[in-house]
């Protein structure tokens, strides 16, 4: 199957590419930008030698007539305008940036800053959390792949929130990222002076995944109340620790909550729940397609941590669109993307 990148020179289609490539099933046919016409390699020299694909420039219905699926790893507020021209087409759309993440039109353009797309389109696409969703990303032509941010939290908290074993107005999550998060666009506060040996916090109760994860708890559980949401910049490339604390609305044990979560996912093969008293790092996961969750029962004050981490440009991007294309095809969720992660 001939699939397309557009959006190929950031670090999420940097990473759609690295992992396509050598995709068994998936042939990467072309890459497009709205910026010069240059070999890929220019802007990837870890590609040199490996591919003398150049990028184009957008034609949706050429790209329809050629390619099977079209990854757009664009910002939010460019991808909108593409879905509409791509959809008329046809062809397999999956959209990574956030613009087809909420259901309310309002919402988009309040926690965004841009117009929405139409609420027809909104309507078709299915949200590709792909654990919880795997029934309807099996049928639909537009998928809208999760944030890297929402895809911690929500793989973290899902079982507690389905199992009903947390007070629903009580969620606090305290999360960290890489650099690489941010984009590859130039920025002060991204500068190495600015963030090595550092450590800040940003976006403080403003950040656009806030809607995304309240949207998913709410249909898992309409109790849910308006969570507290930190996000931190860490020192690092990529990665993201995702800390939550919730109250418990029963007496459990710590053995008891990880044999719920252990069932819950034991045939998802990329989220790994640990052993009592072992807690996932961000190294446990880089380079990797795997998300770790690690958890934990505080009986004084009768609350529950649990720690989710991921690579946030494959989990939390790259790794997780491709696991969701598989599925859209018939496909093996796991394939070309069974790598062990990296270490150290």
């Amino acid at each position: 199957m001939n699939v397309s990148i557009i959006g190929a020179t950031g670090y999420g289609g940097g990473e759609l590419f690295r992992l396509l490539y050598q995709h068994p099933v998936f042939n990467i046919h072309s890459v497009h930008t709205t910026r010069d016409e240059i070999p890929l390699v220019e802007e990837f020299p870890n590609l040199n030698g490996l591919t003398d694909i150049t990028l184009k420039n957008i034609d949706p219905e050429d790209i329809a007539k050629h390619s099977d699926i079209v990854f757009l790893a664009t910002p939010s507020g460019v991808s909108s305008k593409l879905v509409s021209a791509f959809v008329e087409t046809g062809i397999q759309i999956i959209d990574l940036s956030g613009d087809l993440r909420l259901t309310d039109g309002d919402e988009y353009r309040k926690w965004y800053k841009h117009e929405p797309v139409n609420d027809d389109l909104l309507s078709k696409a299915v949200y590709g959390l792909t654990e919880w969703n795997r029934s309807k990303i099996k049928e639909t032509r537009l998928l809208s792949n999760p944030g890297c941010f929402p895809t911690a939290t929500l793989l973290g908290l899902a079982p507690a929130v389905q199992e009903n074993i947390i007070d629903p107005n009580i969620i606090i999550i305290d999360a960290k990222s890489g650099a690489s998060g941010a984009g590859r666009s130039a920025s002060k506060n991204l500068l190495f002076s600015e963030i090595n040996e550092n450590l800040k916090i940003y976006k403080v109760n403003q950040h656009q995944h806030i809607p995304e994860i309240e949207q998913q708890l709410k249909e898992w559980n309409h109790s849910v109340a308006p969570i507290s949401f930190s996000t931190h910049l860490l020192p690092i490339t990529r990665g993201i620790m995702s800390t939550i604390y919730v109250k418990l609305t029963k007496a459990i044990s710590t053995e008891n909550v990880i044999e719920i979560y252990q069932e819950i996912y034991k045939d998802s093969p990329f989220v790994r729940v640990r052993p009592k008293g072992n807690f996932p790092a961000i190294n446990d996961v880089s380079g990797s397609n795997y998300c770790d969750i690690g958890l934990d029962v505080d009986e004084r004050t009768g609350r529950l941590t649990i720690v989710s981490v991921i690579d946030n440009l494959i989990k939390g991007a790259a790794g997780q669109a491709i696991q969701n294309a598989n599925l859209m095809n018939g496909l093996d969720e796991r394939m070309g993307l069974e790598f062990i992660p990296l270490f150290p």
